[in-house]
Formats: structure tokens, C-alpha cells, sequence
């Protein structure tokens, strides 16, 4: 049995790490399900800030991949979301190399869908590449692109947590604009979803810097070997250097890209169809399917879970409801000689808090005043 964490999410293995946090997957005890944990690695106050802005994110839409609900235990926080098995699009590229125009048409489509409702939202990613777009594991049946990963995004007019200098994001999927030191905006989310093509269509990562010179020097350059041209013209259009020049929104770059997969030339009678396999790998023992095998019991109650939204710079909690038993059968409870707290649920969008003990309780008014402090200093240093 793995540890578990807050009284409900059983940590099992690791599937991913970032410089702040490690990615798990976990056992959901009360929803008895498996989901995807990330855990906070570090304890700064920066960092916690970011943490606090990323679990806040709740986009409800089946291309983004948002968290779900978080939990506190003691020095550690973590924040969960489904849980997506068939890695990323660096999976897929590893696998086959350069894609079919028709299943990158298909891959865009879902990933311009899925950010038109994040910047619906006032929301800027800042961050897509190929390691944060997912895929379901799907075999060959049509793909399902998930955009995750916001721990750098912003809302417009939201205080930056950087100095003003400073270009946040993964170098090579930057926008020019943002190298000059521009306030990040939802056309610099367009030109990494051209970049993010490019690497599709060519199976290669793109120069961005040779790209945005080509562009300056001599204008779009013809579509490379093996892109249809109405295809060339959309991509090209979403890496054009100045902003002003790039599809508007991800809706209109969506549409344009719908009219151009209209004109492609139907699938050839050998081209091999694109599986998307399961990147996760078997459940380790005593896991299966249905969750934990063993009839450990986990003792509720023990910490605090829930969800909070922050409207800069105050943290808020959400009001509990009612209460449900959680976790898998167990065995009969030994007698207490007082009765064990009442553990409250409401559901996993908004998160679940149960009565915390007096060290939990005073872990998260500290927690609370943390994040009012930094988040005044934020300000402080915009």
C-alpha cells in the first residue's frame, strides 16, 4: 500500500516530474477512482503562490485537463485531475515520427478548442508545447487531446508574479512579442499552437528563432515537403512575428483550420493508421482495476481537503456539505472511547474539507495568512 495522503488519496507511483512538483498516480479513497496527484515538491512562498493560482483554475471542458479538487497534509499540498494514460504528443512522435495532415488536423482542432475556452475565461496558458498536451489512450480510435499544466498561466490584469523583464515560459515556444518583454496575451498562446504543428508535420522541433528571421527577412516561406498548402497557410498564419498579423482567436484559427482539412486529399491506401498505447504502464501490486487490493483501512478525518479560489491577494475557502462515508470496505473499527470526527464531502469540482484537528486547523490559518502575505508582496514588486 503507498502512503496516504490527507486521509483519502493513496500516492502509488510517480508519472511525471517538474522543477516544483512531482506528478502521481493516486487512489482516490472517497471517489474510489484513479486520478493524477501533483504534489508540491517545494515549500517557498513563490512557489505556493504559483501552486494556489494553478489548483484555483477550474475550467469544466474535455480538452483541458484543469484541476479538480486539492488536499493539505501538514508541510505538503497536493491538487488533483483525471487522470490521462496516453502521455503526451512526444509520445506520439517518438512513436511514429511526422503525423498525417488528417490526424494533425484533428489534434489542432481539439487543442484550439480547448484554449478558446481557457481564454474565454481571461485566462493566457503561457506554456503549450508538446509535453503539456495529452492524450487519452485511445488505440486507433479517434484521438482526445487534453491541454494541461497552468502553473505559469495568468489572467489579463493579473498581478505577475515576475519581474516585468523577465520572460516566463519554455524556451523555444515563446512568442517574439514576449522576448521583448511584452505583457503575455492570448496571440502568444497562438503562436506556440504553430510552433506546436510544426513539430507535428515534421516530427522535429522547430527553430523558433530561424523561423520568426526567415519571416522578417522573406516573408512566409512556401509550405515544407510533405504539408498540403491549405494546411501551410493556416500553420503560417499563427507563427507570423507580429501579433497583429495572426488569427484574432483561437476560434477564428479554428475555423480557418476546419475550412483548409476540407481540401486535404483523403488518407492513402498505405498510410499506417496513429494508435495513441497506454504510456502509464501496469498498476504496481496490490492494485487493480477497481483500486486498492488490500483491506487497509484509512482513518478519515486525520487532515484537510477542499478547494479555494484567489482573487488576488486573499485565499478563501469553500463552505463543506454534507457528510458521506469514503474508502473501501474495512474491517470492524476497535471501540474509541469518544466518536470519531464527522467527515464532510461535497463534490470533487469544488473539492471536500473535513473537521480538521487543532495542528491541522492551525496549519491552515497559516497557510491562509501565507498566501494573503505574499500575495501583498506580489504586489509589492509589480
Amino acid at each position: 500500500m503507498g502512503e496516504v495522503f490527507a486521509g483519502r488519496y493513496e500516492l502509488i507511483d510517480p508519472i511525471g516530474r517538474g522543477g516544483a512538483s512531482a506528478v502521481w498516480r493516486s487512489w482516490d479513497h472517497r471517489r474510489r477512482r484513479y486520478v493524477a496527484a501533483k504534489v508540491l515538491r517545494q515549500s517557498d512562498a513563490h512557489t505556493l503562490l504559483r501552486f494556489v493560482r494553478e489548483q484555483a483554475l477550474r475550467i469544466d471542458h474535455p480538452h483541458v485537463l484543469a484541476p479538480a479538487g486539492w488536499a493539505a497534509d501538514d508541510d505538503k499540498v497536493l491538487f488533483t485531475m483525471d487522470l490521462v494514460a496516453g502521455g503526451s504528443l512526444a509520445h506520439v512522435i517518438g512513436d511514429y515520427g511526422p503525423l498525417p495532415p488528417r490526424f494533425v488536423c484533428t489534434l489542432l482542432d481539439q487543442l484550439l478548442s480547448g484554449l478558446a475556452a481557457v481564454h474565454a475565461e481571461g485566462v493566457v496558458h503561457r506554456d503549450i508545447k508538446p509535453a503539456n498536451i495529452l492524450l487519452e489512450a485511445t488505440g486507433s480510435g479517434r484521438p482526445h487531446l487534453r491541454l494541461s499544466d497552468f502553473g505559469i498561466s495568468m489572467r489579463n490584469g493579473e498581478p505577475r508574479l515576475t519581474e516585468t523583464d523577465h520572460v516566463v515560459g519554455t524556451p523555444g515556444y515563446v512568442a517574439p512579442e514576449q522576448l521583448l518583454g511584452r505583457e503575455p496575451d492570448f496571440p502568444a498562446d497562438l503562436f506556440a499552437v504553430g510552433l506546436v504543428a510544426l513539430y507535428l508535420l515534421r516530427g522535429v522541433k522547430p527553430d523558433s528563432r530561424a523561423l520568426v528571421e526567415h519571416f522578417l527577412a522573406h516573408g512566409t516561406p512556401a509550405a515544407p515537403e510533405g504539408v498540403p498548402a491549405p494546411l501551410w497557410d493556416v500553420v503560417a498564419n499563427l507563427l507570423q512575428p507580429e501579433p497583429h498579423h495572426r488569427f484574432k482567436t483561437a476560434t477564428g484559427a479554428r475555423r480557418a483550420l476546419a475550412e483548409a482539412s476540407e481540401l486535404l486529399a483523403p488518407p492513402g491506401p498505405g498510410e499506417e493508421p496513429v494508435e495513441v498505447f497506454d504510456q502509464l504502464g501496469p498498476l504496481p501490486p496490490g492494485f487493480g482495476p477497481r483500486g486498492p487490493q488490500s483491506t487497509a483501512a484509512v482513518t478519515p478525518g486525520a487532515s484537510d481537503t477542499g478547494s479555494f479560489r484567489l482573487p488576488p491577494p486573499v485565499c478563501s475557502e469553500g463552505p463543506p456539505a454534507a457528510a458521506t462515508p469514503a474508502g473501501p470496505a474495512t474491517p470492524a473499527a476497535p471501540h474509541l472511547p469518544h466518536p470519531p470526527p464527522v467527515r464532510t464531502e461535497r463534490s470533487e469540482r469544488t473539492g471536500g474539507i473535513a473537521p480538521p484537528s487543532a495542528k491541522v486547523a492551525a496549519g491552515i490559518l497559516t497557510a491562509a495568512l501565507l498566501c494573503f502575505t505574499v500575495g501583498a508582496w506580489a504586489l509589492t514588486r509589480i
